[in-house]
């Protein structure tokens, strides 16, 4: 039997031993609760974070389009269907969908309330972002294929703001560049979108291209192109491509970019969950130096005698290294494992009902990372080895006639 079994073997038959007084058992079950406890429960958070980033992610892409091509100056595109056989050609990019963007104000039965306008080809826009499967309620004349002459899709809660529904009449104004009297045209509402982001369904309305070009006096014009590629993840890589493709005065924006500020601050929500949680890890620390200082003193016989018989001090050490090592081993452990289970019932189990009202989700949506369970992982394996270090040193400066003599 070689030396490291001997230590790993004293030290696990110390834990497994019955100790002195109760006091000692219950530390040791502090000890290890603390830590199993912090690491559950850092699982659980980051997972539910992870689950929430997810699916707001998920709610964009549903309404937003990978990447979107702008003129810098705001000015609309002209002979845009050259613009856009140059971006097709790369490789990144599956389908591309021409839009107008312009802000108004929509008004109903004497409530009013300011919206922008996104004129689209429906086909292609529902073919690259699924709207059809975010209807809600649509008029009889909506078709699904195009969203009709003088029709417009509105979001949820635009509907809401202003008392309308599919098949109700709204009036759409505009500024007039030629006086103070806007434009006003009346629409019928076709449809209603519900995208899971208040955003977008208090304040967007879609209506044809075509349509948006004949009301706002842009024929054979654009503002923009949405587009859809192969790998959302890849967005940035593609954009840098475009950019340096079409260049000034075009503009290539992600998605992440449009997002920068929600997608920022979940980021730093996340990163100071973690480490408020991590003070429980390391407060569990603590219960593991204080656990070990305890034994050093109850077992300072022992130690005098093993020092007798010929064990060096950095073997002795060694042997509350592991102890330190096997408490917070185990903690990690038990704390990942309880934490998995718990996540993977909250996933597949609506135990927490939440108000979809509220949440546009009825329960916490659960998304286990692999990258976050290895770096709790080793945040809390690090943190409880080092716990053991100094008790280790304390009890390698103990002398064995003293301990013989005292113990």
């Amino acid at each position: 039997m070689n030396m490291l079994s001997v230590e790993f073997f004293i030290a696990f038959r110390y834990l497994k031993a019955k100790r002195k007084g109760f006091f000692s058992l219950i530390t040791t079950f502090i000890a290890v609760g603390g830590t199993t406890l912090g690491v559950a429960t850092l699982v659980i958070t980051l997972a539910v974070m992870s689950g929430f980033q997810n699916d707001i992610r998920n709610k964009i892409l549903g309404i937003q389009p990978h990447i979107i091509v702008v003129k810098i100056d705001s000015e609309p595109f002209k002979d845009y269907l050259k613009i856009e056989d140059k971006i097709k050609t790369n490789s990144d990019v599956l389908s591309v969908s021409p839009f107008i963007y312009k802000q108004g104000i929509i008004r109903s039965l004497g409530l009013s309330t300011s919206l922008i306008i996104k004129a689209v080809n429906y086909k292609n826009e529902n073919g690259m972002l699924d709207l059809s499967k975010r209807i809600t309620v649509s008029d009889m004349s909506f078709n699904g294929e195009k969203i009709g002459e003088k029709s417009i899709i509105l979001g949820s809660e635009l509907t809401k703001n202003i008392a309308v529904s599919a098949g109700d009449k709204v009036v759409l104004m505009f500024p007039n560049n030629f006086g103070n009297i806007p434009k006003m045209y009346e629409f019928t509402v076709s449809a209603v979108i519900q995208s899971g982001m208040y955003d977008f369904d208090s304040s967007l309305g879609f209506i044809d291209l075509e349509e948006g070009q004949k009301l706002f006096s842009m024929q054979d014009e654009i503002t923009g192109f949405d587009i859809h590629i192969n790998n959302f993840d890849k967005a940035v890589t593609a954009a840098a491509a475009l950019q340096k493709d079409l260049s000034y005065p075009y503009r290539v924006k992600t998605w992440i970019e449009m997002n920068k500020n929600l997608f920022s601050a979940l980021k730093l929500e996340k990163i100071m969950m973690f480490l408020i949680l991590g003070l429980i890890i390391l407060v569990a620390a603590f219960n593991i130096v204080s656990n070990l200082l305890l034994l050093s003193v109850q077992k300072s016989k022992e130690i005098g005698i093993m020092s007798a018989i010929g064990f060096s001090k950095f073997s002795i050490s060694k042997i509350f290294f592991y102890e330190g090592l096997i408490v917070g081993s185990s903690g990690t452990v038990l704390g990942i494992i309880s934490g998995l289970a718990v996540s993977f019932l909250l996933k597949y189990f609506n135990i927490f009902k939440l108000p979809k009202g509220i949440y546009y989700v009825d329960k916490l949506p659960i998304a286990v990372i692999p990258a976050d369970i290895i770096m709790i992982a080793a945040c809390a394996f690090i943190i409880t080895v080092t716990a053991g270090i100094y008790p280790a040193y304390q009890v390698s400066k103990l002398e064995p006639l003293e301990a013989i003599r005292y113990g």
